[in-house]
This record gives C-alpha cells, sequence and structure tokens, in this order.
C-alpha cells in the first residue's frame, strides 16, 4: 500500500507486520538513506550478522526463487531477518509476488529508482497490503529548508532563516550529499553555534556548487567563454552531469516565473546578491516562450543521459546543454 508522509515515517521507525517495503522516487540518496533506516529498525544492534543480513544483486534477484529462498531462510541466531535488493527493477515484480506467496518472517527492503505510475513493480506492490510503498522525491524551496533545519537541530546547530534558504536553493538533488553538507557546516559553526548566511556561502559555496552556479549564471547571460571555464571547473570539483542538468532547470524555472512576473523580487529564495546582475541580464534577454523550450531541452539531454552506452556521453550531453543556452542568449542579448 502507498503510504503518506506521516505512515511513512511510523514504517520506517518499526516496518512491524509489513513483509516488504518499496523505496522508489527520483533521489537515490535519500532512497538509500531510509533502506538503511529500515534495516537498523530491524536489526538494531545485529547489523553485522550475516545470518540476519542477506543482499541480493539485480541479476541475483531476478534469478527464480532466488528471492523466495531468501525470505524462507531462517536466522540461526534468532530474530528477524532482512533481505535487501538494490535497484529494483520491473524485472523482479515476479520475484517479490513469488517471495510474498512463500512463508516466511523476513522484511524485504527494496530500493528501486524513478518507477513509473505503470510500473510492474510499484502496481503489484502498492496491490499488497503486505508491502509498504514509500516514494522518495528530491524536497524543494520551503520543504527542503523546513529539512534542513532538522538536520542542523540534529547536530547540536540553530540556523537563520535567510541561510536556510541560500541552503534550499543549492541542496537537494541527493539527500546523501545534502547531509554532508550539514554535517561540514556543523563541524564549520561548532557545536551550539548558528549558521547565518555569511557561514552558509563560506561553508557550502565551494567547489563544485560555486562552479556550477557561475556556469549557470554566464550561460544565461550569454557568456559562453566563461560558462565553459566555470562548468570544466565544476566537473573537476565532482558535480555530475544529471546534477548540472538538474541546477540548469531549476535555474530557468527561476527565470521564467521572474519573466512571468516582471521582477526578480517575487523569487523565494531571492536572488543571490552576486548573481543579481547577471540573473537581470539574463532576464532581459529571455522572454518567457523561449524560456519554456530551453526548460524542454534541458528535460530531453537529461533523457539521454540515461540511455546513453558510451563512456563520458553524458558529460558531454551536458556541456552541449549549457552552451547551446549560452550561444542563444548571446543571440539574445
Amino acid at each position: 500500500m502507498k503510504l503518506d508522509a506521516r505512515r511513512a515515517a511510523a514504517v520506517l521507525a518499526d516496518p512491524g507486520p509489513f513483509r516488504a517495503v518499496l523505496l522508489h522516487g527520483d533521489d537515490a540518496g535519500l532512497v538509500r538513506e531510509r533502506a538503511e533506516a529500515l534495516v537498523r529498525a530491524v536489526l538494531g544492534g545485529a547489523m553485522d550478522d550475516p545470518f540476519r543480513m542477506a543482499e541480493l544483486n539485480r541479476e541475483e534477484a531476478a534469478k527464480a526463487g532466488a528471492l523466495a529462498g531468501e525470505v524462507a531462510a531462517l536466522a540461526m541466531t534468532g530474530g528477524r531477518r532482512v533481505v535487501r535488493l538494490r535497484e529494483a527493477t520491473d524485472a523482479h515484480a515476479t520475484a517479490l509476488k513469488d517471495a510474498l506467496a512463500t512463508p516466511g518472517e523476513a522484511l524485504m527492503v527494496l530500493e528501486g529508482g524513478e518507477l513509473t505510475a505503470r510500473s510492474k513493480l510499484r502496481v503489484l506492490a502498492e496491490a499488497a497490503p503486505e508491502v509498504a510503498v514509500i516514494a522518495c522525491y528530491r524536497e524543494r524551496g520551503e520543504e527542503l529548508a523546513g529539512t534542513l533545519g532538522r538536520m542542523l537541530k540534529e547536530e547540536g546547530v540553530s540556523a537563520d532563516p535567510a541561510a536556510l534558504s541560500w541552503l534550499a536553493a543549492r541542496l537537494g538533488e541527493d539527500r546523501m550529499q545534502t547531509r554532508r553538507e550539514v554535517e561540514k557546516l556543523a563541524l564549520y559553526v561548532g557545536r551550539g553555534g548558528r549558521v547565518d548566511e555569511d557561514a552558509a556561502m563560506a561553508c557550502a559555496a565551494e567547489g563544485s556548487t560555486a562552479d556550477l552556479d557561475e556556469a549557470l549564471m554566464a550561460a544565461t547571460a550569454g557568456d559562453a567563454a566563461l560558462a565553459d571555464r566555470a562548468l570544466s571547473a565544476a566537473f573537476a570539483e565532482g558535480a555530475n552531469p544529471v546534477q548540472v542538468l538538474r541546477a540548469a532547470l531549476r535555474h530557468v524555472q527561476r527565470l521564467h516565473e521572474a519573466a512571468l512576473a516582471g521582477d526578480a523580487s517575487v523569487l523565494r529564495p531571492p536572488v543571490f546578491f552576486r548573481h543579481k546582475p547577471a540573473f537581470d541580464r539574463a532576464l532581459r534577454a529571455w522572454s518567457p516562450a523561449a524560456l519554456e523550450a530551453a526548460g524542454a531541452a534541458l528535460l530531453e539531454a537529461e533523457k539521454r543521459t540515461k540511455t546513453t552506452a558510451f563512456r563520458d556521453a553524458d558529460a558531454v550531453i551536458a556541456r552541449a546543454a549549457l552552451m547551446a543556452i549560452a550561444r542563444q542568449a548571446a543571440a539574445r542579448r
């Protein structure tokens, strides 16, 4: 059954009578984080007990009887077992169906990606009352700012609303990466400290994030040379192509919102003051219709990165998409 956020939190703390939990969505880090929470909830201090934990890869789980066999197995040391399947896809729908028909007390934890509403695996799981289905989508805006505030509080740190808004505009693509940035911020200000805008910028505006911001601003303002240099620096610092394309799409969407309103002051969080000149130049160059077309092109580029079979081709696709925007902006300017 599909669970809302409140029930999902309860199941993550105690999966209770559920025989399986399917985690799916576009935030792979959040999927992993919640899978690990489920493992801890069941195994407690026995996380390293090989008799209570079984991990299957995509190929193993697709073999007839493999998942059902693990579900039926008993732990030699006693206690409930966990069977964890990473990269769960529609190819595992039959395996899940067979496992649910097999007696056993083990909890199956299935980590899926972006499963559509028509996905065979998702349809099967949502129809089964003994399976909990929890969506793991990327957070945005105020929702993400709230999560960042709670994460910092867990680290013994508070934060100004302006700092949370600034962070929310730059983080959120992957929960694990977001959590690492929060931990870095907590170390920066120290336990009991407070994160303000200066601290957030000093700590989180380093490396690939700062370079990517510069690349996006330069591209939409029409400075192709600067955009190319900044993008190269972002890749060198660890940015990945999908991250680049999604950040570019968010930036174009913010430009579109401001273009429709005729004023960037409507944006929340507001445009970072250092980026305002480039943002304003882009706003003068682009029409709402052109920004819609640019957004569609970025979505198409992201789809291509997921289907390419050539090594490093996804980086080439991302760079080409950003340079196309820079050339259009230069022509419009």
